[in-house]
């Protein structure tokens, strides 16, 4: 029989992130923060920051694949990248979008889409639109699967929107704003993403739902906030009103580059270090 004493046991892992503690986290006024995340990477760097919502968002059309509009997203990209970050991470609520196209014409379109989001690890899938998504919304929830809506700013409505523009500038289209998240709130939305709004009507539909709201470009009295990640971390150069570069990703991985360049013609790199005998 061991006569060692048992290990002292380690720090406790933080807790994985649920709907419920976003609900918890607008009931104590406590602000919470969602990136874009699209491979294990970043995803594992954003964990380990204490990112608590990680959205794996269409906007990978246009921020990896290349694409310039979310519009050309697809479904198959969604789950791909949908996989890698889902395997990747444990703590931070994981979220998806619904592409563009897979799920306007209707509840059963929008299920069998969001099941597949769900089988590639979504914890959460999102959609755009106001009332005329409470159906698609309705059966998502039905089915067990949570939904966060997304309104004002819609990318993947950008032609029908004539462009990046805020939305809800006037009487009319705060009213419909607000209209549109009652309505989501009460389809069973579980969250509700604002973008390109006001502040001061942002703040408006903050206080009259129930469930958190997420701001992009919708001022600071959201519930929480989001950014696409290569903005936030300044990789991608967009200079947009609301992005704020937190680093200069950009800048240091073109240095980084330049150096690897001179050392490889200046046969400095590989060093002797570097080489095997």
């Amino acid at each position: 029989m061991s006569t060692e004493s048992p290990a002292a046991p380690g720090p406790a892992s933080p807790a994985k992130i649920r709907l419920r503690h976003l609900q918890l986290a607008k009931s104590q006024g406590q602000p919470f923060a969602m990136l874009t995340a699209y491979d294990q990477f970043a995803a594992q760097i954003f964990e380990a920051a204490g990112i608590e919502v990680l959205l794996i968002g269409d906007s990978v059309g246009s921020t990896v694949l290349g694409h310039s509009s979310t519009t050309a997203t697809t479904h198959q990209d969604m789950l791909t990248f949908t996989g890698a970050v889902a395997r990747s991470v444990h703590r931070p609520l994981v979220m998806a979008d619904l592409a563009f196209g897979t799920y306007e014409s209707g509840p059963t379109d929008a299920l069998r889409h969001g099941v597949e989001l769900i089988r590639a690890g979504a914890e959460v899938v999102k959609l755009e639109g106001g009332v005329e998504v409470t159906a698609q919304v309705r059966a998502l929830v039905d089915a067990g699967i949570p939904v966060c809506g997304h309104l004002g700013f819609t990318p993947q409505s950008v032609n029908s929107l004539s462009g990046h523009r805020v939305q809800g500038r006037d009487e009319a289209g705060a009213e419909k704003l607000l209209s549109d998240a009652l309505a989501l709130e009460e389809a069973g939305a579980s969250a509700i993403v604002l973008e390109l709004v006001p502040a001061a009507v942002a703040a408006r539909v903050t206080d009259a739902v129930s469930v958190p709201i997420i701001g992009i470009g919708a001022g600071p009295d959201c519930d929480g906030q989001v950014l696409v990640w290569q903005d936030m971390a300044g990789l991608s150069g967009f200079q947009g009103k609301f992005v704020k570069a937190f680093a200069d990703l950009r800048g240091d991985l073109q240095q980084a580059a330049e150096q690897y360049r001179t050392e490889v013609r200046e046969r400095s790199y590989p060093g002797a270090e570097h080489s095997f005998e």
